[in-house]
């Protein structure tokens, strides 16, 4: 039974302790979070998978199951709709959601970019030798681990995050425009891709305060809104990046391709669900949606 504890690892959650159990959690390791109902069907299909693979992962997450039936509050909090819904968090946050039935190969691609691994262990050595100073050291680490484990997206996050630290943005890009689909859409690679996409503009700007200057002068030149935009993001301006956004969508809304409108997404992903900045403007995108 589902709502049988089976596992240390594996744990029923109430609408009380939801946010002890799963949140809480989530902070040292990741949690799956498996929403059903009794009367599914495929729900009761999947549970076999997702009880197997916590003995095949030996406690490296931890599975949690909501029956949505009972659990009224939860289910609505997280806009489940139908069942199985399987959503997994880290640091509080949902990194991946899997809706309707799932192989035990598509859990396991999932999983595997949350779990410890291998490679963590040397990426964590390779940390400690760029805190002492030895940088070269450190990224052949983390560049030797991410060719024997290219599936761990912590690695090229990582060696990402340390070439940002050192102004390297170009270099940064590069690399996670080259990380293997099956990663490409990890939440801290997608992350990183939006904070490089201004910074690498920002970097270009010679003199911020000719550029404005300049923009004061022909305020209807869009190309320099958008470079502003990208120095304000740098300098984390953002209610100033957004209004110069606005103003480029509400002269051309289809400029460069929505240029615009792809930059002001980026900076809801930066600011983060929730932040009251994105409730101001995004209605904005929706009055202008094409």
């Amino acid at each position: 039974m589902i709502d049988t504890i089976e596992s240390p690892y594996i744990h029923a959650a109430s609408d009380d302790n939801f946010p002890s159990l799963v949140l809480e959690n989530s902070k040292t390791g990741p949690v799956l979070v498996n929403f059903w109902e009794k009367k599914g069907g495929p729900c009761l299909r999947q549970y076999p998978i997702l009880d197997a693979l916590v003995t095949k992962y030996q406690g490296k997450f931890l599975l949690v199951n909501v029956d949505t039936a009972k659990e009224i509050k939860t289910a609505r909090e997280y806009g489940i709709t139908s069942v199985p819904t399987l959503k997994l968090f880290r640091h509080e946050t949902i990194q991946a959601s899997l809706h309707g039935y799932q192989s035990e190969a598509d859990l396991i691609q999932m999983l595997d970019q949350y779990v410890s691994r291998d490679s963590d262990q040397v990426l964590a050595s390779a940390i400690q030798e760029y805190t002492i100073g030895n940088h070269i050291e450190a990224y052949e680490m983390i560049t030797g681990e991410i060719i024997n484990d290219p599936d761990n997206p912590r690695l090229p996050v990582a060696l990402c995050k340390l070439l940002k630290h050192e102004q390297r943005y170009s270099e940064a890009v590069n690399i996670l425009n080259s990380v293997p689909p099956d990663i490409s859409q990890n939440p801290d690679i997608i992350l990183l891709q939006d904070q490089l996409s201004f910074l690498v503009v920002a970097d270009q700007i010679n003199d911020i305060d000719a550029l404005m200057e300049h923009e004061n002068e022909l305020p209807n030149d869009l190309k320099t809104k958008i470079q502003l935009c990208a120095y304000y993001v740098a300098n984390n301006q953002f209610r100033e990046a957004l209004q110069t956004l606005a103003r480029v969508i509400e002269i051309d809304p289809q400029y460069q391709d929505n240029a615009a409108r792809t930059a002001m997404l980026r900076i809801f992903n930066i600011l983060g669900e929730g932040h009251e900045l994105i409730a101001e403007f995004r209605p904005l995108l929706n009055r202008y949606k094409h």
